[in-house]
Formats: C-alpha cells, sequence, structure tokens
C-alpha cells in the first residue's frame, strides 16, 4: 500500500514536472515535501538506480548532467559513486536548485554542483561525457530543437540517456502524456543522435542511450 501511494504522488508529480526542462512554467515551493516522495527507499525496486548507474559505465572522472534532477535521486547516487566525477544537478524550478545545494552540503557532495536551468535551456556550465534524463523526455517541448542545442555541450564520445515509462506501465504519467521509445528514436535521429544502446532491465521504463552522429 506504501508503495502504491509513493507511485501515486510520482504520477502526480510527474503529470506537472517541476523537475523537467519543459517550456511549462510551474510552482512546487516545497521541495523536502517532494524530497520523501522521490527518495522514497521503496522507490529503488523499480528505479533500480545503482544498476542504471552501472549501466552508464562511466569514467571515475566523468562530467555528467541530471537534467530534471528534482531533490537530486540520480543526482546525489551519481556523486556517490563517482567521487572524482562532476556531477551536474538541472532543474529549472528555484526550489528544487536550493534543496540540491543544501543537499550536496548536508551529504559532503563537492561534486554535486546545483544548475539553475531556464526554459528551453539546460545552462550547462561545461561541457559533459553524459546527459542523464529519468521521467523528464517527455515533458520537453520542441524537443529537437532542445536537443539540437544540448548537442553543443557535449564532450566527444559524449552520450544522451533517456528513461522513461512505457506506454503500457501501469503507473506514470497520464497514457496520453507518455511517448513511445520508437518517437523517442525518432525524434532524435531528427535532431541530429544515434541509438547506441537499449537496455530492458528496467520493469516500467525504456532506458536509451544516445550519441550525437
Amino acid at each position: 500500500m506504501r508503495l502504491a501511494l509513493v507511485i501515486t504522488a510520482l504520477t502526480l508529480f510527474a503529470t506537472a514536472a517541476a523537475q523537467s526542462p519543459h517550456n511549462h512554467q510551474h510552482s512546487f515551493g516545497d521541495a523536502e515535501k517532494w524530497a520523501h516522495v522521490f527518495d522514497d527507499p521503496e522507490r529503488d525496486a523499480w528505479q533500480k538506480p545503482h544498476a542504471v548507474i552501472d549501466a552508464l559505465a562511466l569514467k571515475p572522472d566523468a562530467v555528467v548532467a541530471d537534467l530534471g534532477a528534482g531533490t537530486g535521486y540520480f543526482a546525489a547516487r551519481l556523486a556517490n559513486m563517482l567521487p572524482k566525477a562532476t556531477v551536474y544537478a538541472v532543474d529549472l524550478e528555484p526550489d528544487m536548485v536550493k534543496y540540491l545545494g543544501e543537499r550536496a552540503k548536508r551529504e559532503g557532495l563537492a561534486n554535486l554542483k546545483p544548475v539553475q536551468a531556464a526554459v528551453g535551456d539546460a545552462r550547462l556550465p561545461a561541457k559533459v561525457d553524459l546527459v542523464l534524463l529519468v521521467d523528464v523526455y517527455h515533458h520537453i517541448e520542441a524537443r529537437e530543437r532542445y536537443f539540437r542545442a544540448l548537442a553543443a555541450s557535449l564532450r566527444p564520445g559524449a552520450r544522451v540517456a533517456v528513461i522513461d515509462f512505457r506506454l503500457d506501465s501501469p503507473e506514470g504519467p497520464p497514457k496520453a502524456a507518455r511517448i513511445a521509445p520508437e518517437q523517442v528514436k525518432a525524434e532524435l535521429s531528427r535532431a541530429g543522435y544515434a541509438l547506441a544502446d537499449e537496455h530492458a532491465f528496467l520493469p516500467r521504463q525504456y532506458f536509451l542511450v544516445f550519441k550525437p552522429r
């Protein structure tokens, strides 16, 4: 029952998506409240964050951008598992960015760097080796234009990883708002990316990895 409530809260939040680099304005002024939802340990059973990070096979000193980082569910784990890496935790909502900075200090994660995004612009302060988008892709508008522009922030050999809810997942955003993995592949192909890898171990989400062509 508790897990069902957590999933329900995640679904409601995903619908509005304060943590995504989309082109809608929403106000989420209580990051502490959402931290209890996003960082609930029961999420780990289906999100499998450590398996995701392992699958990405990042170099120890990689530079990573977690777009739509929210309260830092993935960003904090990346910073912990890769202490020599630089992790940019990017969010559009100022309260989330503030929370990320506080979390980095509280958990001693000097390599976790909060970044205030703008609408349609991640505002990455440096070029990165990986861009990670978890449950964020379907919130981005003008996606082909967005990812064409994002390519300027990628290092040679960099990758873009997209994780989002499958159409048949019992949880997630409304089905009308979901995007099939085939559509993601087609859109990113038109934006100048090629599929480099596809993982199937997540029970509710697809996991696609792209490289610029």
